[in-house]
């Protein structure tokens, strides 16, 4: 995923943050900005993961140790960043998914605290540190519109994410607000399944899927990348799901 030395281009001299970009969509993501002349800043918990994310991407890109859910840890980091010309916010968790009847409400709150408060507090923190018409992208999921069964959890708190953009996009404007709601994409994400359970999965969402396979996250990283680039988007939730949300009949 390394990246190598280009000539100019839209974001040259910009600086993009990418919180949750130590593997998955959000490496990918700032793996792409980073091709495209960017100034990387990518965040995780863990200092080894991004180490070795900073090696694979490349270009001007730096890691920031940090704890998403930590009040404290990114008021201090939003402190220290300069002007931030756009911002991904990618952080996610595994929490929160499972049969209703059995859903454990612990469980799902953990989800919240993970990705839905993580990326408030995230956004809300960054104002003030960002350019007046640059971008922010949150990273929500396709199930906070589905019906899949087992997944009524991550609809809740993707949905709730999701339905904070447009009215997000009309206050802070300039400044644009925009998310990406990706479908299933083989990333990290999913290694919490075991590997042959999960094989069988993505090969039944694969024939259910009018483009008969799951997601890459540099197809994601795209998707980010042109929300970021295009300033005439705002307020939009773009699917990146190969049409599995599709009223198809499958």
């Amino acid at each position: 995923m390394s990246v190598s030395s280009s000539s100019p281009s839209a974001f040259a001299e910009q600086r993009v943050v990418v919180m949750g970009g130590s593997s998955g969509i959000g490496e990918a993501a700032a793996a792409t900005f980073a091709a495209d002349g960017a100034e990387v800043v990518v965040t995780g918990r863990s200092q080894d993961k991004l180490d070795a994310a900073v090696a694979r991407i490349g270009g001007k890109t730096t890691g920031h140790r940090m704890d998403a859910t930590d009040q404290g840890a990114v008021d201090a980091f939003f402190a220290q960043s300069g002007t931030i010309d756009h911002l991904v916010v990618a952080v996610s968790g595994a929490a929160g998914a499972g049969p209703f009847a059995q859903l454990d409400l612990d469980d799902l709150a953990a989800g919240f605290d993970a990705k839905f408060w993580a990326q408030i507090r995230i956004v809300k923190a960054a104002l003030g540190h960002l350019r007046p018409d640059g971008s922010v992208t949150l990273i929500t999921a396709a199930s906070a519109r589905a019906a899949f069964p087992g997944t009524a959890g991550l609809a809740a708190l993707n949905g709730a994410l999701e339905a904070m953009v447009p009215p997000l996009a009309a206050e802070l404007a300039p400044l644009r607000i925009n998310a990406v709601s990706p479908g299933v994409i083989d990333t990290p994400w999913w290694d919490h399944v075991p590997a042959e359970q999960r094989q069988a999965m993505f090969d039944g969402l694969a024939a259910a899927t009018p483009v008969g396979r799951v997601g890459r996250p540099e197809e994601v990283a795209r998707a980010i990348h042109m929300l970021a680039a295009n300033g005439f988007i705002t307020g939009v939730v773009l699917d990146c799901t190969g049409g599995a949300n599709l009223p198809t009949g499958r």
